[in-house]
């Protein structure tokens, strides 16, 4: 009888004897393998019941000789093999010995599902290819105006001169932005992040926001602060990225004038909220939790799909909320709450 406990393990488990033969099997295992009932796996050899097969037929025990080889191996790393309706799984095992460079006294065989690393590797490759793309758009327009500006200095009036240099400010700008929003997910994901808190007034850094983004589009963006409101503790330079990602992603996606207020916040005093709102088609329902997402973009306005995801690890570091909701005769409401400062 195999162990029932294995059958609690997410991964597949099949472990043999010092003869090759199989003494426990978990359900996931036998699933995987179409091993049959389990009793029926039972005794039988490793070779026979572990059905797995690379790219060009050949089997994990044939390619992988568990009990030959070097007398220190103590281990098969991580592969990828195909399992008989053609799945891929990850495979791994330790080989035990009871002395040091002994013979093999039992293999115990992991068999995880290859879905997870495919996902991942998709996920890189989106990651990649949105770099690229968002890389490559500020950089070549750069690249345009200064090497115009450098083969046709003489002949450009100051104005033109002034318009390709703010031009290609904004756009490095830019650049510098989404290097800081790639180091900042990193940061995010493995918990590294780093905040630099003090006393910051989110007026002023809603009006240089304001200021910033509106030399570079044409999008009417209102700004609206209540009088004598309270400094929040927070690091400035953060604010500055998530109010930045709020009002360019408002003007990417929305239409008609983009709107910032900011106001203590109506369900707590405690917090200043900053609302950024849009007149277009606004967020359903049923997509206001994946926004929030990596990689997550709607419509064709382009953009990483990393900058919600940002807003909302940035905020939550500060001990603030992020909420999403339908602004008062269409388009869409994006709100963050600041804690105040004490």
């Amino acid at each position: 009888m195999t162990d029932p406990a294995l059958d609690l393990l997410p991964d597949g488990v099949v472990v043999a004897d010092a003869d090759g033969r199989v003494t426990a099997i978990n359900a996931v295992a036998v699933t995987m393998l179409a091993a049959g009932p389990v009793e029926r796996a039972l005794g039988r050899t490793l070779a026979d019941v572990l059905a797995l097969t690379d790219h060009d037929g050949q089997a994990w025990t044939a390619a992988n000789s568990p009990y030959t080889g070097l007398a220190t191996r103590k281990a098969v790393p991580e592969q990828a093999w195909l399992l008989p309706d053609g799945t891929e799984v990850l495979v791994t095992a330790r080989l035990h010995r009871e002395v040091r460079v002994g013979p093999v006294s039992a293999v115990a065989i992991s068999l995880r599902s290859g879905r997870g690393r495919a996902r991942l590797d998709r996920d890189r490759s989106d990651l990649v290819a949105t770099l690229a793309h968002e890389l490559r758009s500020p950089l070549t327009g750069v690249k345009g105006f200064v090497h115009a500006l450098l083969n046709r200095w003489d002949k450009l009036t100051d104005e033109q001169k002034l318009l390709m240099l703010t031009t290609a400010g904004a756009d490095a700008d830019r650049l510098s932005r989404l290097i800081t929003e790639l180091l900042d997910v990193a940061r995010i994901d493995t918990g590294r992040l780093q905040l630099h808190r003090r006393p910051t007034d989110l007026a002023v850094k809603a009006q240089r926001v304001r200021d910033s983004i509106g030399v570079v589009t044409s999008t009417p963006i209102e700004l609206e602060c209540d009088p004598d409101l309270p400094l929040v503790t927070a690091d400035p330079d953060k604010v500055m990225q998530v109010l930045t990602n709020l009002v360019e992603n408002a003007v990417r996606h929305g239409s008609g004038t983009v709107r910032i207020r900011v106001a203590p916040w109506a369900e707590d005093p405690a917090y200043v909220a900053v609302t950024v709102t849009d007149e277009g088609e606004g967020i359903p329902v049923e997509l206001r939790k994946r926004i929030f997402t990596k990689f997550w973009t709607a419509g064709t306005g382009g953009g990483s799909g990393l900058g919600l995801y940002m807003v909302r690890g940035l905020v939550r570091a500060h001990g603030g909320v992020v909420s999403v909701d339908d602004r008062p005769g269409g388009g869409a409401l994006v709100l963050t709450a600041w804690p105040v400062a004490t």
